[in-house]
């Protein structure tokens, strides 16, 4: 794994050497648009919308819409100006309790870990940490950008975790809670049962993205000139709940016929993803 930062963190006098890694990666399919009758890859054209003519690269500028129609050019001069100097530390300001910060702003993990001569100190904020239910709030430069972020214990490391300003987060104001709505302690009873009766241990290798699985199959099927069969539609299910217990009373029932299944899912929930027998079916051709 390569290193995308190197630096360090420092609060107060501490200062850890450390070097930031990928804690995450996301798993997308591409796929090229291409010419219907001869599968040609099709390109793109920048082309100017008052009369459609095409634009060279070094006739391209950056404008801000300041007011509509109304454009603020920026070259790379300006944006020189505006850069922020990489000080090549993750500065941390203040430690809050993590029970105190909203979810919503954390957004991108990555792994810290400790350099040269850093080894001691890193273990020591690691236990520290660990010990009080805090995190670090820092500030840090990366690719001359400033974000906020947090120095959180995850397992045996320190993680780097990206994070919205405020100005970032939405307020859901506009939007209905439902709180308006009567439960009753039977429906409330009977919700809670259903809940406690669905909890598992967390186990993150068994939930797959079978979207992505279907697609690698699909394509691999039609590698092989295999006909591809239909997967039936689902029927609509209706939003509309007139019977709130009697539908809980059989998410129930249907729960306890599927506890055998789930448990059995459990225990496999380390087997193999589609996507990985197909490729282990590509290197064996």
């Amino acid at each position: 794994m390569r290193a995308i930062w190197k630096g360090s963190i420092s609060f107060g006098l501490v200062y850890i050497p450390v070097a930031v890694f990928p804690a995450t990666r996301e798993e997308k399919l591409s796929f090229r648009q291409l010419r219907g009758n001869d599968l040609s890859p099709i390109k793109y054209k920048k082309v100017a919308e008052v009369d459609q003519a095409e634009v060279k690269a070094d006739e391209i500028v950056k404008g801000y819409v300041y007011e509509r129609g109304h454009f603020i050019v920026l070259r790379e001069e300006d944006f020189e100006k505006g850069r922020i100097e990489s000080t090549h530390s993750i500065d941390i300001t203040d430690f809050v309790e993590v029970n105190q910060v909203d979810p919503k702003f954390f957004y991108k993990p990555y792994f810290l870990e400790p350099q040269k001569g850093g080894e001691k100190a890193y273990s020591l904020l690691h236990k520290a940490l660990s010990g009080t239910g805090k995190i670090g709030i820092a500030k840090v430069v990366i690719s001359n950008r400033e974000h906020l972020a947090s120095v959180k214990p995850d397992g045996l490391f320190l993680i780097l975790e990206l994070m919205h300003f405020a100005s970032e987060i939405l307020s859901p104001s506009e939007l209905s809670n439902g709180g308006n709505a009567t439960i009753n302690d039977k429906e409330l009873k009977m919700a809670q049962t259903l809940i406690e009766g669905m909890t598992v241990p967390w186990e993150p290798e068994k939930y797959r993205d079978e979207y992505r699985d279907a697609v690698l199959e699909m394509i691999e099927q039609k590698a092989n000139q295999k006909e591809i069969a239909a997967v039936p539609v689902a029927a609509v299910r209706s939003t509309k709940v007139v019977d709130l217990v009697k539908v809980l009373q059989e998410s129930l029932n249907r729960n306890e016929s599927l506890k055998p299944k789930r448990n059995n899912g459990a225990r496999t929930s380390g087997a193999r993803s589609t996507s990985t027998l197909v490729k282990q079916k590509r290197r064996a051709a």
